[in-house]
């Protein structure tokens, strides 16, 4: 894309949310960068203007962790209906997983799905790459700047990607060249309360039993290996999607820049708890599972209050609803969620739970830092023109349309209190005034490495 032909964009008298203050001023958008950032900016011809009238100004929410199902499931989503969703929810930047089909264990996959992101993308991406048993040569020649990270399953996961064996474990963690992702289950604990689940109710188990088979100590052991590993080999290491208020112990309470080893939780697992198995059932399986109030309290503490978690994202991984219907041993785990990221997580700040300045940090600033994101995270003159602004009307969920492919969502009987006014991705309108624009194109992210 030539960037050098885009439209500028004028926003006036919006509140910006930008490195822990608030600021009211005019952002100018030339060439798809901020140009300029002051009180006052005088007209520029042919500029588009958009009136904040003092709405929050945010950097677009940036989501290490998604699910878009591109390549192998296009029933389920692909990365052009996906990424428009999640501009909806304030996502103008995302990393995807590698566990899509055929797996991105090898460089010819990688490029695969980088050129469907060129060609159908609406928000910015970047990929991460996956292990498998057997591809460890290729992850130890991998360069660091073509992708966003390197992904283990050290759990319960599809096909090959399981990864538990301690000695692939070790050579892996002493030898990946980028940070390293993983996602802590124990596969053993796992399978031993499956067992037992089966032998007492057979197939027929309640949904509300999940958090119960894939439990804390499930969760604790698997993340306190990962953890001892990367102490052992001073890997870079980040925890995906912690449930348990038990892994916090394992993590440390300094800055992002003092860390090798950070962690993440997802909005979910802030908003969602064992109560709501009632109503939702296998519309909220997810794995690891959303478990208790306390866990889910003491990750808003930790997230909100101190450094022991670092990141949000999403792990958006949808499924039709007819899967979703099936015995919970056949229902497959994982939410669609990036639609409504933003409003959701923002619940949190209208509850008083959490500052704004501080999803900004967890949403955009920290993510940018910790994966060596290029230009994007900020709102700073010459940075990409990566922008959101907050609407504070309601947004009532089974009003909208919902732009994810799988047609479902597990927030439809929510009522949020903020919604997504306008998405910019890259200096382009991507979403605005409800409206959708599908002429919008995706950059690819510059990992800085």
């Amino acid at each position: 894309m030539n960037f050098n032909t885009l439209p500028d964009i004028m926003i006036r008298n919006a509140n910006m949310i930008n490195e822990g203050q608030s600021k009211f001023c005019d952002v100018l958008i030339k060439n798809g960068r901020i140009a300029k950032i002051q009180s006052s900016i005088s007209s520029i011809n042919n500029a588009k203007e958009i009136e904040a009238n003092g709405r929050w100004l945010l950097p677009g929410m940036i989501d290490d962790q998604v699910h878009f199902r591109d390549p192998g499931s296009p029933h389920k989503g692909c990365i052009a209906s996906e990424s428009a969703a999640a501009t909806i929810g304030g996502i103008t930047s995302y990393m995807d997983m590698p566990n899509t089909q055929p797996p991105t264990l090898d460089l010819d996959a990688l490029q695969a799905k980088k050129t469907i992101a060129s060609q159908t993308s609406i928000a910015n991406y970047a990929f991460h790459f996956g292990v498998s048993a057997d591809n460890l040569e290729i992850i130890k020649q991998l360069d660091p700047t073509l992708v966003s990270g390197v992904k283990v399953f050290m759990g319960a996961s599809t096909g090959n990607m399981l990864v538990d064996d301690p000695k692939t474990l070790g050579l892996l963690f002493a030898n990946v060249p980028t940070i390293l992702l993983s996602h802590c289950e124990s596969s053993p604990i796992i399978s031993q309360n499956e067992k037992l689940f089966r032998e007492k109710f057979g197939e027929d188990i309640d949904a509300s039993c999940h958090p119960i088979i894939r439990n804390e100590e499930c969760c604790y052991q698997s993340s306190k290996m990962a953890v001892e590993l990367a102490k052992k080999f001073n890997t870079q290491l980040h925890v995906l999607h912690l449930t348990t208020a038990r892994e916090l112990a394992l993590f440390e309470d300094k800055p992002l820049h003092e860390k090798r080893i950070t962690a993440e939780v997802c909005i979910h697992h802030l908003h969602f708890d064992d109560r709501d198995y009632k109503q939702l059932n296998h519309l909220i399986k997810c794995n690891p599972s959303i478990k208790a109030v306390s866990d889910k309290e003491a990750l808003i503490q930790a997230i909100a209050n101190t450094n022991l978690l670092d990141i949000i994202g999403t792990d958006h991984a949808p499924h039709t609803l007819d899967e979703k219907q099936r015995s919970y041993f056949q229902a497959p785990a994982g939410l669609p969620l990036v639609q409504h990221a933003l409003p959701a997580l923002l619940e949190l700040v209208a509850d008083q739970k959490m500052t704004i300045e501080n999803v900004v940090k967890k949403t955009s600033h920290q993510v940018a830092d910790l994966f060596r994101i290029k230009e994007r995270g900020y709102i700073r003159e010459g940075y990409w023109a990566d922008l959101v602004l907050i609407d504070k009307n309601p947004l009532i969920v089974a009003q909208q349309p919902n732009f994810m492919r799988c047609g479902w969502t597990p927030f439809i009987h929510q009522t949020f209190r903020h919604q997504v006014a306008t998405t910019i991705v890259s200096g382009q309108i991507a979403w605005h005034n409800q409206q959708l624009f599908l002429n919008c194109k995706g950059h690819a992210l510059e990992i800085d490495r």
